[in-house]
């Protein structure tokens, strides 16, 4: 009966519900910009990100930007949790010789991060699997679950897993971008704010969206590849027999520049994504870590 109260007053407890909150303000800021991404990656759009948008909007009605976005925002407070409560942890870990007063340094925080990305593939490659089958109208009048279950019955449990290497691949590197950038971002707009966690909502928003930014900056071209891989099914007209194949008959049908379509939307979507997943995240933890306090001084 004391395990929820128990859990949010610990550590663990708040870093896992307010990296929650900062997945479901993210997926509503940016899915539109997510479906434009995926398109572009894919092919099956050309032009700006803005006629994209329209033309979207125009056919097949303002919904459809927000197609799949049942199957990320069902998991998202799990799946951010894991990223959150991970790097957390990790930093911490790595820095173990530390008062918990002293915020985790750089280095830590950048392998923490490292290893957050690792641990959340596994979360996330079935639901951005589904999201993407969606996103490019794969049984576009069926919900997440019926696609869930259709990728079960017609490649097997493992097909659910299609593209898990790529994703650790991309996930590694650019979460230790992620945090590290947004940790020493936020320190030069607001000096000491790393250890009185007191940074404006101005600095959370620049420093959040900064940091989505940079993170993309690193894997871009991987996540092309991704998208490709797991957007194949059965039926596909075009085999990719792996990552390298993948990678080698994108460029030789599509050019070198197939490795960055649709990098300008993506690069607005993250700093608007971002900017509020740190925003709400770092809001939410300064509301937990005040209710726990009024709490202890009440009793």
């Amino acid at each position: 009966m004391d395990f929820w109260p128990e859990f949010l007053a610990s550590s663990w407890g708040k870093e896992f519900l307010a990296g929650g909150f900062g997945g479901i303000a993210g997926i509503i800021a940016g899915y539109p910009l997510d479906t434009v991404r995926v398109r572009q990656q894919n092919c099956q759009e050309v032009g700006s990100a803005f006629s994209i948008l329209k033309n979207i909007a125009a056919k097949e009605g303002p919904l459809a930007l927000f197609r799949g976005m049942g199957a990320p925002l069902a998991t998202v407070t799990f799946q951010n949790a894991v990223v959150f409560q991970s790097n957390a942890t990790l930093s911490r870990a790595l820095d173990s010789y530390r008062s918990p007063a002293v915020p985790p340094s750089y280095g830590s925080v950048a392998l923490g991060g490292t290893g957050a990305g690792a641990i959340q593939s596994f979360v996330v490659t079935p639901i951005e699997l589904v999201k993407i089958r969606l996103q490019l109208h794969e049984q576009s009048e069926s919900g997440p679950l019926s696609v869930a279950k259709n990728i079960m019955r017609t490649e097997g449990w493992k097909g659910l897993f299609r593209g898990l290497t790529i994703t650790i691949i991309r996930d590694s590197p650019s979460y230790g971008v992620y945090f590290w950038s947004y940790e020493y971002a936020r320190e030069k707009f607001h000096p000491g704010c790393r250890k009185s966690s007191q940074e404006s909502f101005k600095t959370m928003i620049f420093a959040g969206g900064l940091a989505g930014v940079a993170s993309w900056l690193c894997c871009y071209p991987v996540d092309v590849v991704k998208t490709r891989l797991q957007a194949q099914t059965p039926s596909s007209p075009v085999k990719y027999n792996g990552i390298v194949d993948c990678f080698r008959k994108s460029v030789r049908k599509d050019g070198m520049g197939v490795l960055i379509r649709g990098f300008g939307s993506t690069v607005c979507r993250a700093f608007i994504v971002n900017g509020a997943i740190f925003t709400a995240y770092e809001s939410a933890l300064r509301v937990l870590n005040t209710t726990d306090d009024n709490i202890n001084n009440n009793n």
